[in-house]
């Protein structure tokens, strides 16, 4: 049987420390391996600070963050009002190979995302960005 939790809230830094609360408690209801509320938190966290930083038009964005969880896996939807950004085309590579200290900040956040899930799809519908990702509950 599939659980839900929906968290809608203003998308700011101070804000997505409840958001991760909350995404902590359910996990640990629902009885989520270690390793995926890791994953899980990690990626609302990573997705929910560039909605915050970057999203902003005229005001702060609003962010929607929906986790279903099911016996075999657990659905993030993270969707927002913000600025329209395709983390799966907009985002550039990022540089892995030259030294830390010479590397520019920021980009590793949304490669460790798509790394971690399973499966990650993205569609800017009704002015919202929408954002899908899966993760398997069995490594």
């Amino acid at each position: 049987m599939s659980e839900k939790l929906v968290i809608r809230k203003e998308a700011t830094l101070e804000e997505l420390d409840s958001i991760l609360d909350a995404v902590e408690d359910f996990g640990e209801r629902e009885d989520w391996p270690p390793a995926v509320l890791f994953k899980a938190k990690l990626a609302i966290e990573e997705m929910g600070i560039n909605v915050a930083k970057h999203g902003r038009v005229d005001k702060a964005p609003h962010i929607e963050i929906t986790v279903t969880s099911d016996p075999d896996a657990l659905t993030i939807g993270i969707e927002d009002d913000g600025r329209p950004f395709d983390p799966l085309h907009d985002a550039p590579p990022p540089d892995l190979t030259s030294p830390i200290e010479d590397r520019p900040i920021g980009g590793l956040g949304i490669h460790f995302v798509r790394e971690m899930m399973d499966e990650m799809t993205y569609r800017h519908e009704d002015g919202k960005n929408c954002l899908a990702l899966t993760l398997n509950r069995v490594e």
